[in-house]
Order: C-alpha cells, then sequence, then structure tokens
C-alpha cells in the first residue's frame, strides 16, 4: 500500500521542472516582471495600459508578505480557475483568467510547484491606477456574467492531438485572443472575431491570426517568426509581439509550435480589424 501511495504523493505535489516550461507557454515572466534592466523576475510592477487605467502584474514569487508565500494551491487555482482572490474579491480581468480557466488541473498543480519554487522577493506589489468608475471590484461580477466562461479545455473528439494540442495552448496557456480578439466597450471579447487581430493599449495593432493573414506565409516561415522574431520580408516583429517571441514561442518545443501553426490554419478565415 505505502509503495503505491508514494508515487501519487510525489504527482500531487506537482513536478516544478514541467512547470517552468508551462510557465514559458503562459507568458508569465513578461507581465510579472518590471521592464527595466536588473528587475527581478516574477516580483512584479510591470504596468498594463488600458482605456480603463493602469494596471500592474503583481509579484507572484513565494514571499509571505508580498507575494505568494501565504496562498494555499486550492487559493491559487481558485484564481486562475475562477478569477477570484483569496479574500473572496473578484480580479479585474487584466489578469487573463477568461483564458487561463481552460488550463488543465494537472498543468496548474505544475505551474503552482513551480512558482513555489522561485526565490522570493520582498518587492511589494503595485496598486493599480484605475479611473474612479472602475476602482468598484463588486462590478466585475457582472462583467463575469457576461464575459467569463469558467472549467478547463475540452479537447474535441473529432480533431487530431495536434490540433486539440495547438488549441489548448492557444486559448489557454498562451491566452493569445486575449490581445488577438477585439473588445467592446466593455472590456469583452467580440466572441465573432476571435484571433482577428485588436487594438492594442499602446495604439499598436495585434495581428489577425486566423488564415486570412496566415495564408500569406508557409509553415516554416511562421515558424522562423516564432522563433526569430524575424518576418519574412526582413522586418522584425514589434516591441510587445517581440517580447512574447523572446519570452514565449522561442522557448517552445518543434512539437508544439507546429501544433499552434495547425490550429490557427484550422480556423476560419477573417478579415483583419481596419486601423
Amino acid at each position: 500500500m505505502c509503495l503505491l501511495l508514494a508515487p501519487l504523493a510525489a504527482q500531487a505535489q506537482g513536478d516544478p521542472e514541467r512547470g517552468e516550461y508551462l510557465a514559458k507557454a503562459g507568458g508569465c515572466v513578461g507581465c510579472h516582471t518590471e521592464a527595466r534592466e536588473g528587475a527581478t523576475p516574477f516580483a512584479g510592477g510591470r504596468a498594463l495600459k488600458t482605456p480603463f487605467g493602469t494596471f500592474y502584474g503583481p509579484n507572484i514569487t513565494p514571499h509571505p508578505e508580498a507575494g505568494l508565500g501565504r496562498w494555499s494551491e486550492a487559493d491559487f487555482v481558485r484564481a486562475m480557475r475562477e478569477g477570484v482572490r483569496p479574500d473572496g474579491a473578484n480580479y479585474y480581468p487584466a489578469f487573463p483568467y477568461p483564458s487561463f480557466t481552460r488550463i488543465t488541473d494537472a498543468d496548474l498543480r505544475d505551474l503552482w510547484a513551480y512558482l513555489r519554487s522561485l526565490p522570493p522577493s520582498a518587492q511589494p506589489s503595485r496598486r493599480h491606477e484605475l479611473g474612479l468608475l472602475y476602482r468598484a471590484r463588486f462590478t466585475l461580477g457582472a462583467w463575469k456574467s457576461l464575459y467569463f466562461h469558467p472549467g478547463p479545455f475540452t479537447p474535441d473528439a473529432q480533431k487530431s492531438a495536434a490540433l486539440n494540442r495547438g488549441a489548448y495552448l492557444v486559448q489557454a496557456l498562451g491566452h493569445c485572443g486575449e490581445c488577438h480578439t477585439p473588445r467592446n466597450w466593455l472590456g469583452g471579447p467580440r466572441r465573432e472575431r476571435t484571433l482577428a487581430g485588436g487594438k492594442m493599449p499602446d495604439g499598436a495593432t495585434a495581428s489577425n491570426l486566423t488564415p486570412a493573414r496566415l495564408k500569406e506565409s508557409s509553415d516554416a516561415e511562421l515558424r522562423d517568426v516564432l522563433t526569430s522574431g524575424l518576418l519574412p520580408d526582413g522586418d522584425v516583429l514589434g516591441e510587445a509581439m517581440g517580447e512574447v517571441v523572446r519570452n514565449t514561442t522561442s522557448q517552445l518545443t518543434r512539437e508544439d509550435l507546429d501544433a499552434i501553426i495547425a490550429y490557427l490554419r484550422s480556423l476560419p478565415p477573417l478579415p483583419s480589424e481596419p486601423k
């Protein structure tokens, strides 16, 4: 009996090494690390400017006061799956829990194990700087009722393993739709325009990821863009997507990159958003 329980206990604790790969696939370091030389990874402070104000990524190291050191794994899963803080308040959707809710239980366990393995940082999280009308968190319940659909990713039995893997990486871990899907005036995603491109808070445009745009490039060219940041015409990706390439897509396995490309090519082609 003891011999059987030991492997199960180890599995329940999560695999931090695998969790590190998942954190790269999720781009966690980008939103949770200040944009300055010498910044402590995952210690928070990255600014995200939006029409509703400026949000700051929090410290997610295991520091007991400044970070997640007093959280339980259940707190972490609830935050990712339900968009709810340990004290029961709703998170603002600048934290992309509408995508992260789709992460599987096993991957959440490994992500948590990785975050617990990080060096603690005492750097305090910065308070968000929001307009007066957007500070009340109780209004987020109404937003979630409109735009948040909790629950883990469910594979499509009619699709191949590669297409399901690509869908999972794009929809859940990679949360690509958070930037590449246009939003309405309430900040809700326009589902009928999923991944057709959108306006970034800094005025830049997130590219159309549907076949209407991707048909211009071969799989090899797309793979090169996602690993090097160099476009087929010799230009380079913009600053935001260039960072995604450095921190995320260039760190993925060839198999996962191919799965992402295959999934994006399987989507309905949609015209790009007007500039």
